[in-house]
């Protein structure tokens, strides 16, 4: 490479470095925890006592009454519904989720129906015996400890996404995001002439500032491919908000043409049988949701049942229904454009969290690697200004 060339690849590495660097660590740091989400989340909650052990649901494919998950026959979501009620007559059902990894659902609940998440609550189940496990009242918690857990993740969850900035944010990440992978580009170009009359893993002990940068390199190199996943699907993670609102607006919006500005009509056909509708139609899927009529979400005249596939591939993949809340009939499967499958995809590859724990320890050890990278490409840069003001 030539000189003129070389100092041109140096000032793009280090620039772009410098421009996303802040904002890097404050994402390792904040993706550290946000890997162990669940895991953090199930020790802050009560388990249910008999569940330590028991095989996955998958799907909870037994809930329409087809014994094929376990001894007994499962409870009807009608049940489920019909408790929730009258633990609080004055709300309104929003939706009912399907544990894919255990017999559980929850049925949430609001005060009316609005836009406004905040005031959602949860009355959880044990899908064998149709038991409350968990209620979550209006404004309380099942325990401080998990209270103020849940408010923990959320808070950090809101800092890795947006920096508490909404979408101005995202863009701004999504921005920073495209900047590393720069960085990262231009860093291993020029690690090719750095390491040419050096062995791999070579660190040199001459100076201390040259003992930093061998280490800031080779860390560097190891981490190569997975932080170019991570930052690309990052990327894709803060577009497919803005890009699910457009599928919305579009797509859905046709499907439901007919039926926007109607008023909420209250469901005659039983959430069980919107459940077997789908479970017929689309029989190599799991239902994973079930979202009743509603205004906010516009399907004011339809259940919204969401899907996904069994395998650990199509796992990620989800695919909703329209159910017409009045007559149990199956009006439109909402089949998701190739982008938004791509967004289904990087989301998990992002966090890890599609092997286990294993892979997330593995995602965990090199999201700390790559904080020493940030730290020490800091470090060499703050001691770089303070030898040349010498």
């Amino acid at each position: 490479m030539r000189p003129r060339t070389l100092r041109r690849w140096q000032w793009l590495h280090t620039w772009s470095s410098l421009a996303c660097t802040v904002f890097l660590l404050v994402l390792c740091l904040t993706g550290l925890p946000l890997i162990f989400s669940q895991e953090i989340e199930d020790a802050a909650t009560t388990p249910l006592p008999g569940l330590p052990g028991l095989p996955g649901v998958a799907g909870v494919a037994g809930v329409a009454g087809v014994d094929d998950a376990g001894p007994g026959q499962w409870a009807s979501l009608d049940t489920l519904v019909h408790i929730a009620r009258e633990r609080y007559p004055g709300e309104v059902v929003r939706f009912v989720f399907i544990d894919d990894d255990e017999p559980r659902a929850k049925v949430v609940m609001a005060p009316a129906d609005s836009p406004d998440r905040s005031k959602d609550h949860r009355v959880e189940f044990d899908l064998r015996t149709a038991e409350v496990v968990a209620d979550t009242p209006p404004g309380g918690a099942a325990s401080v400890s998990a209270r103020s857990m849940a408010t923990w993740m959320a808070w950090l969850l809101r800092l890795h996404t947006d920096v508490f900035a909404g979408f101005a944010g995202e863009m701004t990440l999504a921005v920073v995001g495209l900047v590393f992978v720069l960085a990262l580009v231009s860093g291993t170009v020029l690690y090719a002439p750095y390491m040419r009359k050096l062995a791999f893993g070579a660190v040199r002990t001459r100076t201390r500032r040259m003992t930093w940068l061998d280490r800031h390199n080779l860390l560097g190199v190891c981490v190569l491919v997975w932080a170019l996943v991570v930052g690309f699907t990052g990327v894709m993670n803060e577009l497919s908000k803005p890009l699910s609102a457009h599928w919305r607006r579009t797509d859905m919006s046709a499907l439901l043409s007919g039926y926007q500005g109607q008023a909420v009509t209250p469901p005659r056909s039983p959430a069980q049988a919107a459940f077997d509708t789908v479970r017929a139609a689309l029989p190599q899927r799991n239902v994973t949701s079930l979202i009743f009529p509603s205004r906010s979400f516009s399907n004011p005249h339809h259940y919204l049942v969401w899907t996904n596939g069994n395998t650990p591939l199509t796992h990620r993949l989800f695919t909703a229904a329209l159910v017409d809340a009045q007559t149990g009939q199956l009006t439109a499967v909402a089949q998701m454009p190739g982008y938004l499958r791509a967004l289904q995809l990087a989301r998990p590859l992002h966090f890890g969290d599609y092997g286990g724990l294993p892979l997330k320890i593995v995602w965990a050890l090199l999201d700390i690697a790559a904080i020493a990278v940030l730290g020490s490409g800091l470090y060499l840069w703050v001691g770089r200004l303070r030898a040349a003001r010498r």
